[in-house]
């Protein structure tokens, strides 16, 4: 059976996540997929666990790095060997839904678009087990109703979502388009250049994705208290903003500018208050300042129900 995905799976030292990450695309009832598992240098199991899974079902390739690059680096190794019209991106201590795969490809069937953009939840740890919560407002905003052959200009509230694993596209997206290394938050640039360079694109309410958050803190979005992080973080926030901004759609804009005042900037101004180096402050004020000069800032009305994004 000729595979018309493939799944790109990054991850470091997620050995006790990474066997749920391969069991969920196992568990697809879309069956024709092939995975690509990246080690990104990790200094556990996790290659182990990698291994195991290709020696088990021929459907898994295994690729190592020796030393950590980050996940960017890894998802553009593995974007340079995909061999099927459509790819799409998985991080190794997260979990597929089982029917994440057809609906991805039976909505992109149905439109000829070139990518779709589906729901995703939060899996927090709770009585001893991950457990998913419920869709959060922004992600419901930017992926219900289900829109078909839709641009930015027509569905700006999609820019929103801005994780790379929400979504599957056709390799052709592709051929102009890879993640900035040596970051984190390397997909949020990306996402924003996928819907304005895209000729359409499809959004879906269907929960494609459980997003682990770790309960041990050790996941990257979970290190912004750290300066390097903060500042990846930012570039990330203006980078895609800017991109939006290029492209002319300012209703785009105005979404990033709610959601970042809404949920990106309350929990690091907290931090910010008691942060030791006053740098980080300082870096927090920088881009307060550069958010307030936006033509669109002034006419941004932040949506109360953002409110309760940090919560389930």
């Amino acid at each position: 059976m000729k595979p018309l995905v493939t799944m790109i799976v990054p991850g470091r030292d997620v050995a006790g996540f990474a066997p749920a990450a391969i069991a969920s695309l196992q568990e697809q009832s879309e069956r024709r997929w092939h995975a690509i598992l990246i080690d990104d240098g990790s200094r556990d199991e996790t290659g182990e666990v990698f291994a195991d899974a290709a020696a088990s079902d021929d459907r898994f390739t295994v690729l190592r790095n020796e030393e950590s690059r980050g996940l960017g680096a890894g998802r553009n190794l593995g974007l340079d060997r995909v061999d099927t019209p459509f790819v799409g991106f998985l991080d190794a201590d997260d979990e597929l839904t089982p029917h994440a795969l057809h609906a991805w490809l039976r909505t992109l069937d149905e439109s000829g678009s070139d990518f779709v953009a589906a729901a995703y939840v939060r899996s927090r740890l709770v009585d001893g087990a991950y457990r998913p919560g419920r869709v959060q407002p922004w992600v419901s905003k930017s992926t219900d109703p289900r829109r078909l052959g839709v641009t930015l200009r027509e569905h700006p509230d999609a820019a929103a979502n801005i994780v790379a694993w929400s979504k599957l596209s056709r390799i052709s997206v592709w051929d102009r388009l890879r993640f900035p290394e040596d970051v984190v938050y390397e997909d949020q640039i990306v996402a924003q250049r996928m819907y304005t360079e895209a000729q359409a694109f499809d959004v879906i309410p269907d929960v494609a994705v459980r997003w682990r958050l770790r309960a041990d803190g050790t996941s990257i979005t979970q290190g912004k208290a750290r300066l390097a992080v903060l500042r990846d973080y930012l570039t990330a926030l203006r980078g895609g903003i800017d991109v939006l901004a290029a492209a002319g759609v300012p209703d785009a804009v105005r979404t990033r500018i709610e959601l970042i005042l809404a949920m990106d900037l309350p929990p690091l101004l907290r931090i910010a208050a008691q942060h030791p180096d006053p740098a980080y402050p300082a870096a927090l004020d920088t881009f307060q300042e550069w958010l307030r000069a936006l033509p669109e800032y002034a006419s941004v009305r932040p949506d109360p129900a953002l409110a309760d994004a940090l919560a389930w």
